[in-house]
């Protein structure tokens, strides 16, 4: 390449920063024009920097990774962000990815591929993993969530209003071990784990009002 890429390493661990820059380095295709230990200092590096491609770790003090991306995208949508983590767990990478992040790679990436990644974001390509690629098809494959039933939408809309267990089994003529058991079928049909979280997605999918 004519000009090299010029990449920004950010991630809270020096030894980390030090192996990528000699990745980097050791291809004149690119160049390491800093470093960042937080999203924070990433930010204002990019201020005052210029920057093709952001390599950027999740978590981190300060401000972390999916927050400094967004931060990113509203004030340089033009520089590119790749992940490279650690974590692949799909809250982390969608996270990442509905931030703005072109791309998200792993730690254990071999040295190659993590500089064909580079190259690709640069040129604004999406870029996954493979095992990233696999969780996120795992996501689109699953088969969407049964609607809640008449029943659940009425034990939430009470629990919702404040009514106990007891008082609303009172309420709809059924038993408290029947609240119980629509309730975890709502639970299960909304993603979360107990009852503020289930009246909190339910209102917000606007199934209760």
């Amino acid at each position: 390449m004519s000009t090299p890429i010029r990449v920004l390493v950010v991630d809270d661990h020096p030894v980390v920063r030090d192996g990528l820059r000699g990745v980097l380095e050791g291809d004149p295709d690119f160049v390491v024009v800093g470093e960042s230990g937080d999203g924070l200092e990433a930010l204002e590096r990019v201020a005052g920097t210029d920057v093709d491609v952001v390599l950027m770790d999740l978590r981190m003090p300060r401000m972390g990774g999916v927050e400094a991306i967004r931060e990113l995208a509203a004030r340089a949508p033009a520089v590119r962000v790749l992940v490279l983590t650690t974590y692949d767990t799909d809250s982390d990478v969608l996270a990442a990815i509905e931030a703005g992040a072109t791309g998200y790679l792993l730690k254990d990436a071999p040295r190659e591929e993590l500089l064909r990644a580079v190259r690709s974001a640069h040129r604004g390509e999406s870029v996954l993993s493979p095992a990233v690629a696999g969780r996120l098809m795992g996501q689109v494959r699953k088969p969407a969530a049964a609607p809640l039933s008449q029943r659940e939408l009425d034990v939430l809309r009470l629990i919702a209003g404040g009514a106990t267990n007891k008082e609303a089994a009172a309420k709809l003529f059924i038993s408290e071990a029947t609240i119980k058991t629509h309730l975890l079928h709502a639970y299960d049909k909304l993603g979360v784990r107990d009852r503020a979280a289930a009246v909190n997605e339910a209102h917000k999918r606007g199934l209760i009002s």
